[in-house]
């Protein structure tokens, strides 16, 4: 079985640099905004940041794959790296510090392409944190001051923290009657949006999170984190993985419940 820890190095290279530079232009009063055709926002940093991200891979993994937000495929084989230069540019454009770069390196196998090594960097928050198959999932600064990540034991709704992005989605797929009949069996709801509720299941400080829409760069590094920190990640739909243009994360033993509340749409 592969380590793939020589992977999860080259992806902490990939986030120092990525980082200095999306710092560099975060607040920045001459940062340049435009709307892309889904009508969501995209800076120069964006843009920077994954061109970056593509050189570096290309002269370090030349034979893989690489799938980004802001452009696209390029190439082909088992190995593919799915890169999100900043998750949460609305907050990036407002000056807010929750965002981040999201990369992960996804394999081919009997059940498609599924997540091997992934990694969230939130420079602004002064976060990280990474995964890799089979060898836990970790937050620190770098690779030598680390602690691992484990999720909560919460094993009562009444008892848990549930974690989202914001109402609009879920009543748009007409699954709004679900999500407030979750919130109000849950001891505590909080909207801290894109990456960041994901982690903290992982650190086991939230118990509960999902999105009604997402891109599989989106969750493709938020993944492989949750679960290798012992926690469930699945479509609303229960298919495991970032599949399914959505995503429910949680420590794993409220997972059912979780689902059995948002995956009906009325």
């Amino acid at each position: 079985m592969p380590d793939y820890l020589d992977d999860l190095r080259l992806a902490h290279v990939l986030a120092d640099a990525a980082d200095a530079g999306t710092m560099d232009r975060f607040k920045a009063l001459d940062l340049k905004v435009e709307t892309k055709p889904d009508m969501t926002p995209v800076t120069e940093a964006d843009k920077a940041a994954e061109e970056l991200i593509r050189g570096q891979l290309h002269r370090a993994r030349p034979r893989d794959a690489v799938l980004g937000e802001e452009f696209g495929i390029e190439g082909t084989g088992p190995r593919r790296w799915v890169v999100d230069p900043i998750d949460g540019t609305k907050n990036y454009v407002r000056g807010v510090p929750v965002w981040a770069t999201l990369i992960s390196l996804m394999e081919a196998g009997e059940n498609g392409f599924q997540p091997v090594v992934g990694l969230v960097s939130a420079p602004a928050l002064n976060r990280r944190w990474w995964a890799a198959r089979g060898h836990g999932a970790f937050t620190g600064r770098s690779l030598s001051a680390v602690s691992r990540l484990k999720v909560s034991a919460v094993s009562r709704l009444q008892d848990a923290s549930f974690a989202y992005s914001s109402l609009s989605g879920w009543e748009e797929q007409g699954r709004l009657d679900g999500f407030l009949d979750l919130s109000r069996k849950v001891w505590r709801t909080r909207g801290y949006g894109d990456f960041w509720p994901y982690m903290m299941v992982a650190e086991g400080s939230v118990d509960l999170c999902a999105e009604p829409e997402l891109s599989l760069w989106d969750m493709a590094a938020n993944a492989i984190i949750v679960t290798e920190a012992g926690g469930s990640f699945t479509g609303l739909d229960g298919r495991p993985g970032p599949h399914s243009e959505n995503a429910a994360a949680s420590n794993g033993l409220l997972h059912d419940e979780l689902l059995d509340h948002l995956k009906s749409r009325r």
